[in-house]
């Protein structure tokens, strides 16, 4: 049995496209895989506070020497990463937000991305300690974007992903949506079979 993580990081919560393309997959694939388990985490419906100074002076802070407000928010952030960690698989639904990803996926990431316990330092410098997953991002734009320096998002999400020790990754792109009606149709068409593959 596996356990799949998604996340939704548009802020149209299960209306967005990007969000709807993870649970069609999430779907083709319990449907194939009927007893994994499955957590949702959305950002529309359950926010992700940006890192602020206070919220990362916690992070540094010792156990035994932080306040009740700190110690809530390493929980917090401690909860955010035991899912993490205990996911096989991870679906993120990301939709493109003035070229770049949605701030609520970055607050969720500097909540997530904490020297000794997602990654750590060597000699040879970091090295990421959530190996071992299967991630799938299922990115939405209304423009055409892949393959063009344009594109901020997919190397950053490699590069991010690969920092905590996620390097396999795969991209599912429906780009075009906000062109016309028949673009729009075409290109989601084409990414619900490349997901219909991708689960099988």
């Amino acid at each position: 049995m596996k356990k799949l993580l998604q996340i939704n990081a548009s802020l149209f919560s299960n209306d967005g496209q990007s969000s709807r393309l993870a649970s069609q997959f999430v779907a083709a694939w319990r449907d194939r895989n009927p007893d994994n388990e499955l957590l949702v985490r959305d950002f529309a419906r359950e926010p992700i506070p940006h890192l602020d100074a206070e919220r990362f002076q916690a992070f540094l802070t010792q156990p035994d020497a932080r306040t009740p407000e700190q110690t809530a928010v390493v929980e917090f952030s401690d909860t955010l990463i035991r899912e993490l960690r205990e996911a096989d698989v991870l679906v993120i639904g990301l939709p493109m937000y003035n070229f770049g990803i949605p701030s609520t996926l970055k607050a969720y990431f500097d909540h997530v991305a904490r020297a000794g316990i997602t990654f750590r330092y060597t000699e040879n410098g970091p090295v990421g300690l959530l190996d071992g997953k299967k991630v799938y991002v299922l990115a939405a734009r209304g423009g055409y974007y892949a393959g063009t320096p344009r594109d901020s998002q997919t190397g950053y999400m490699r590069d991010f992903l690969g920092f905590l020790g996620m390097k396999d990754v795969e991209f599912v792109y429906a780009e075009g949506l906000n062109i016309d009606e028949s673009s729009k149709q075409a290109a989601l068409a084409e990414a619900g079979e490349r997901l219909a593959n991708l689960a099988a």
